[in-house]
């Protein structure tokens, strides 16, 4: 791996996902070379910046994207495709934190990211298998109230999409009997998530807009009033910059590194199953439970199980990916056991200590979005969509997330992966209890 020029990234090659295999042909993106100007340099082509940066070519602003590795190469293209509304941090749990009136700024727009993401792929005629619909899956009666009171308090917001299944109920969608009920939200949806961050990289360079792949950011100058990136190869100045690397920014922007903690998930691609897809999730949604520690999984269109979950926190992937997901596979779908798993891969998410992603400002014209704690799909989408608004004048919704409270990790960086592996075995543990 040639770690001079790609440092995190190794090659900068895809990892050898489904989404990798599958992907929509791309055209050269090459390095930058040398210095440049521009309006807006936004640093990450994932889904923030993506968002941002396409928001913001619509209006007729010079952009040019820096990526480190490929478009879509962290956790954009190596999601588990699942469109699921809302933060990690639930509502509720925002009201109790912040006051009612933060809860009820954010019940309006936590379905935003997701309608975002349809507008694009009709405006763009994005193709990237998208689906509707997704399901909360409950273990116990407990988990079923805790449904039955997310479902009441997201009405009170607006979000009436939701239908309550029982056992029989969860059964006509699932092809398991481990579950005691669950939730659909018909708003939500599922499709192939590098495809989708393709086709928006693509509709970014048909309004203007420029993409470097290959181009590692050093850092970022960012007190005087034309913020400078620089990068191993040049140097770009412009009058905004948007940090959009989130997990995957590293000591680019040192000042960030201490907000969030990677974490990785695994997901796992069966064979295609056939004749048994449609029989294992009858509906075609998207799952996934409600436990701290969950499980997720869908059906890709060429009829494979694409089931994911595991934490491992710090950002290392396990030795034995398969040894990993396959027993909880196992556990949901009994009926799969030998089944051919061809494809195995890990990524990392970047985890806020309170759960809420995290926006603001290093100086006076760099802007950041970070820490969407594994909800990345839909929160990205809104929070780049939030950053252009920003950078173009309107700065309400930004300054309101803003002054959310930063929460650090107790014991700062050198403890908060030990004291989430803790916090992780103890969220396990209720797991496995049923509390």
């Amino acid at each position: 791996m040639n770690q001079a020029r790609h440092g995190y990234a190794g090659t900068g090659a895809y990892p050898a996902s489904y989404y990798a295999a599958t992907a929509h042909p791309a055209p050269p993106r090459p390095p930058l070379a040398g210095d440049a100007e521009t309006e807006v340099c936004v640093v990450g082509a994932g889904y923030t910046g993506l968002s941002a940066a396409l928001d913001l070519a619509e209006k007729g602003y010079k952009v040019t994207v820096l990526e480190g590795a490929k478009v879509g190469w962290g956790a954009s293209g190596r999601n588990g495709g699942q469109i699921v509304n809302g933060l990690n941090a639930s509502l509720a749990t925002i009201e109790a934190r912040y006051g009612r009136g933060v809860a009820d700024f954010v019940g309006t727009l936590v379905t935003e990211g997701n309608r975002l993401i349809r507008e694009r792929v009709t405006k763009y005629s994005i193709r990237c298998d998208l689906k509707d619909g997704n399901l909360f899956a409950a273990f116990n009666e407990k988990q079923i109230r805790e449904l039955e009171a997310k479902k009441a308090l997201w009405k009170r917001h607006g979000m009436d999409d939701h239908e309550m299944v029982d056992r029989a109920g969860m059964r006509r969608h699932v092809a398991s009997d481990v579950y005691a009920g669950g939730m659909i939200d018909r708003s939500g949806g599922h499709m192939h998530p590098l495809n989708l961050a393709l086709g928006q990289a693509a509709a970014l360079e048909g309004q203007g807009g420029v993409v470097h792949e290959d181009t590692q950011v050093t850092g970022v100058e960012t007190a005087g009033p034309a913020p400078v990136v620089r990068t191993t190869r040049g140097a770009v100045r412009a009058k905004t910059v948007i940090l959009a690397g989130n997990a995957y920014l590293g000591y680019a922007a040192p000042e960030l590194e201490n907000r969030v903690m990677p974490f990785s998930t695994q997901i796992i691609a069966t064979e295609p199953l056939g004749d048994r897809a449609p029989a294992l999730l009858p509906t075609d949604m998207c799952v996934e439970d409600v436990r701290w520690i969950l499980d997720y999984y869908r059906l890709s269109a060429d009829g494979r199980l694409l089931f994911g979950g595991g934490t491992v926190y710090g950002g290392a992937d396990p030795a034995d990916i398969k040894a990993k997901i396959l027993p909880a596979l196992h556990r949901v779908f009994p009926q799969l056991k030998g089944v051919r798993v061809d494809y195995a891969w890990s990524g990392n998410c970047a985890l806020s200590f309170s759960r809420v992603p995290q926006m603001g400002r290093l100086g006076p014209s760099t802007y950041y979005a970070c820490g969407y704690s594994g909800h990345g799909v839909v929160g990205s989408h809104l929070f780049g969509r939030i950053l252009a608004q920003a950078v173009d004048g309107d700065l309400t919704r930004f300054d309101t997330f803003a002054k959310v409270p930063w929460l650090p990790f107790p014991g700062g960086r050198r403890f908060r992966v030990p004291y989430s592996v803790i916090g992780s075995w103890w969220y396990g543990l209720r797991d496995r209890l049923g509390a």
